[in-house]
């Protein structure tokens, strides 16, 4: 039998159970807020407003369909004079005395901010991926500057230029187009993408290149069938963070946008119900606004964990 060599650096197993007890205790806490909307958006509007609040009640689709359509409300009289409801949904909407009067306008929003955040997030990695390439490989005049410029962009908070921007933006007939957020979204990003991309590029050794480019391979093609494979981590991880924040973004969308591209942030919090806020509608397009970003993020992470892989082999 072989003896294990314990290094005097690697943890105790108290303190590793330790140490999976905090990680654990804190994604839990972190999951109530999410678990908590999920809940809310099967709720009737009753329940999502009780107090002391409920956390067991009686599941109801009723936010989902008050998201997805707009209602008018009527007299007992007039409720009952209509035929039998055709579909599902709207005997929920029956049940609350109410008609439909049609489709709500959160499909839109919701395909502007998946074509606005996907689109930046396409050219942010795009153009990042080719700028951090040139860094990385080239004799760039004066590099180091050009890298502090590009990172002192996004030292200053984007909504501190707002005002600039809409005024531009207004000029140029940008304004409530998705062009126009999916370049401004794409500009704010383009900064981190080329400094995570940058850092990848520099631990690919030079010699794979040159060693493709030996037996035949152009520039270009030693870049994509070379370099790119092995950036394929980094082009994830940037990914991932380029379209958290262009998904996410409120300020711009809600300043630039008001019908045409508006996206869901803005929207979703504009769904109003009878006597205020509709909570269980709001909770429904919180999930679904959730959705996209989950589902890119858990793809992504095979990429992830494969070039992390790949990355330590080669090693």
């Amino acid at each position: 039998m072989k003896n294990t060599v314990h290094s005097p650096l690697d943890p105790t197993p108290r303190a590793k159970t330790f140490a999976g007890f905090v990680v654990v205790t804190y994604a839990l806490i972190s999951l109530i807020p999410l678990v908590w909307i999920l809940m809310t958006s099967f709720r009737t509007p009753q329940d999502s407003i009780a107090y002391p609040p409920r956390v067991i009640t009686q599941p109801s689709l009723i936010g989902y369909v008050n998201l997805f359509t707009t209602r008018s409300r009527v007299s007992s009289q007039e409720l009952a004079a209509l035929p039998p409801p055709a579909t599902w949904y709207e005997g929920l909407v029956r049940e609350q005395q109410m008609i439909l009067a049609g489709p709500s306008r959160f499909s839109d929003r919701y395909l502007n901010s998946v074509l606005i955040g996907f689109g930046s997030t396409l050219l942010s990695v795009v153009l990042g991926t080719l700028a951090a390439y040139a860094f990385s490989r080239f004799r760039v005049p004066g590099k180091d500057d050009l890298l502090f410029f590009i990172l002192s962009t996004r030292m200053m908070p984007p909504i501190a230029v707002a005002i600039p921007i809409y005024l531009m933006y207004r000029a140029v007939g940008f304004s409530d187009t998705h062009l126009g957020l999916i370049l401004l979204y794409t500009v704010v990003n383009l900064s981190l993408a080329v400094w995570l991309l940058k850092g990848f590029m520099d631990e690919i050794p030079r010699e794979y290149e040159e060693a493709a480019m030996v037996d035949g391979y152009t520039r270009f093609q030693a870049f994509i069938k070379v370099v790119l494979p092995q950036a394929a981590t980094g082009i994830a991880t940037t990914a991932i963070f380029c379209l958290i924040f262009a998904w996410n973004e409120y300020a711009f969308a809600l300043l630039l946008t008001s019908g045409t591209a508006q996206t869901s942030p803005p929207f979703i919090p504009t769904i109003i119900g009878e006597g205020g806020l509709d909570w269980p509608a709001m909770a429904a397009g919180t999930t679904l606004f959730l959705l996209p970003v989950l589902v890119f993020t858990i793809l992504l992470r095979k990429h992830l964990l494969r070039g992390i892989t790949f990355g330590a082999i080669r090693k």
